[in-house]
């Protein structure tokens, strides 16, 4: 399967680990096949060992009128459709120097079946790309290994994204305002409700994941009214449900400030629907992959206290307000460092003895003294690596401790499984290591943005993470004969750590492994 670099902003060669570009991925051109649903027949791709149907318009375009409105009924067509192409990514900065790709005519999923008929109905997986909630595409990223090997059907999809996605003016009359990615998403959800079936898929068992923006969005859809009944299983990768969203008080305030600097201060929905996609687009994506900040803090992201989302992650888990489905989450060991080496040695300026202090004190406040003694600079090699652990640890943007307490509350009332991706890349970002970054984990389960599993040892923890993830996916456990056993979760207890590494795949105290009593009990 062929991989490639995906440039991110300003720093494209080195950002390869957390989100790709606008670009599709290649598929072999073998033969094609037909699939008819609800709204016409498809005609997409056969490869050897799966088919793929690109480009499904699953809503009406989100432009015009529509902009800022929830998705419309998707169109219908006489006679077949080519789908052997991906249809446009959502608009979003691409390149270096960045520049706006894409096109509000955006709303299109991807289809990938076993190339195998299966003898029976089979799982639905699908798959929420990251990218800050300001880039990305479902189009990026291949699960040809996933499906084939799990034998599972997956969708990729798109969602609108920045501006376009998560504006919520107090004029936007609208439920869906400052949640309009979250609509999308559900649109796709109710999509494969109605569609899957045709493709040899089963609509009653249908897993969400997603990495990143996409864990997040998973996160979302556990606690929304509309997401109820849509799926059966999540799977949570570097999203951190113990997090918190932006609040509707806080998102009016932000779109408030956006439409006066736009000029818009009279009929201002008018006048933000009239403002080019291209003036819309920058806002804000300068600012999100800062290390330094809570992931509330990023310029566009869900706003919690809505009618389409009423409660924080959190506090829906612990109130009992989610979905009651089996839940897998955790993230990458080493989630910050390459934020960190993005913020500050790949500009040249690596963190300094005196800033580290000053870095801590601007985040933490009073409790910074007490970070600084247990992260002290004595402990690492450079005051960015220090950082780097810290903030990975402490996660408030993305990281461990942050998980737990969601784990916590979600194991009161439904199946839990925590995990923690180690192993360690070996790349480097301007001399700091990035060990197990930030989606690092993601080319083991899906080819696309980084580097594919090449090694002997890699390639069989590939397959041991699809096994985990496609059977979790088929049953609700991710446990089968001939893999190392994954406990379920409960509070203070195990998770499974996957690496390739000497340790291989085991059991670990991840609340110990990162100080979680310290960090939780701030």
């Amino acid at each position: 399967m062929r991989t490639k670099q995906f440039p991110l902003l300003l720093l494209a060669a080195t950002m390869v680990l957390l989100q790709g570009s606008a670009h599709a991925y290649a598929v072999e051109d073998l033969d094609q096949a037909t699939v008819r649903t609800a709204q016409g027949t498809l005609r997409g791709v056969v490869g050897s060992e799966a088919h793929t149907f690109f480009g499904i318009p699953y809503a009406a375009p989100p432009t015009g009128a529509r902009r800022w409105r929830p998705p419309g009924p998707a169109p219908v067509w006489a006679g077949v459709r080519d789908a052997t192409k991906p249809g446009s990514p959502c608009p979003q900065l691409d390149g270096s120097p960045p520049k706006v790709v894409g096109s509000e005519d955006c709303l299109f999923l991807n289809v990938t079946t076993p190339a195998t008929p299966p003898s029976g109905a089979l799982p639905v997986m699908v798959w929420f790309h990251g990218g800050g909630f300001v880039q990305g595409a479902g189009s990026e990223y291949d699960p040809t290994r996933l499906t084939s090997q799990g034998e599972v059907i997956t969708v990729t999809l798109n969602y609108r994204l920045g501006a376009l996605g998560y504006l919520a003016h107090p004029e936007l009359q609208d439920p869906y305002a400052g949640n309009y990615a979250l609509a999308d998403q559900q649109a796709a959800l109710r999509w494969v409700k109605h569609n899957i079936a045709a493709f040899g898929g089963d609509p009653a068992n249908v897993t969400i994941f997603g990495q990143s923006a996409g864990g997040f969005s998973v996160c979302a859809h556990l606690g929304a009214p509309g997401s109820r009944g849509l799926f059966h299983k999540a799977i949570v990768q570097s999203g951190p449900c113990g997090n918190t969203f932006v609040t509707l008080a806080q998102a009016r305030a932000r779109a408030r400030r956006i439409a006066s600097d736009l000029g818009c201060t009279t009929q201002v929905i008018s006048c933000l629907r009239a403002t080019p996609v291209a003036d819309l687009v920058p806002i804000g994506s300068d600012r999100v992959f800062t290390a330094t900040a809570r992931i509330g803090d990023l310029p566009w992201i869900f706003t919690a206290g809505t009618a389409a989302l009423p409660l924080q992650p959190l506090d829906a888990l612990r109130g009992g307000r989610t979905a009651q489905v089996p839940l897998i989450q955790g993230g990458t060991r080493d989630e910050l460092h390459p934020f960190v080496a993005v913020q500050f040695d790949a500009q040249g300026r690596p963190v300094t003895a005196q800033q580290y202090p000053q870095i801590l004190a601007g985040l933490f406040g009073d409790d910074a003294k007490a970070v600084l003694d247990r992260y002290p600079l004595s402990r690492f090699p450079t005051p960015s690596l220090a950082l780097a652990t810290a903030l990975s640890d402490w996660g408030r943007k993305l990281g461990t401790c942050s998980q737990l307490p969601a784990a916590d509350a979600a194991a009161r009332r439904t199946p839990v499984y925590e995990f923690e991706f180690a192993e360690d890349s070996g790349e480097q970002i301007a001399g700091l290591p990035l060990g197990a970054a930030h989606g690092s984990d993601v080319p083991y389960l899906l080819d696309g943005p980084g580097a594919e599993p090449t090694t002997p040892e890699r390639q069989a923890l590939s397959r041991d993470m699809i096994a985990y993830w496609t059977r979790f996916a088929a049953t609700g456990n991710p446990n089968r004969p001939g893999l190392p056993h994954w406990l379920a979760y409960h509070p203070g207890g195990a998770a499974l750590s996957l690496t390739s590494g000497s340790d291989g795949i085991r059991p670990i105290d991840l609340a110990a492994r990162h100080d979680c009593v310290f960090w939780n009990g701030r």
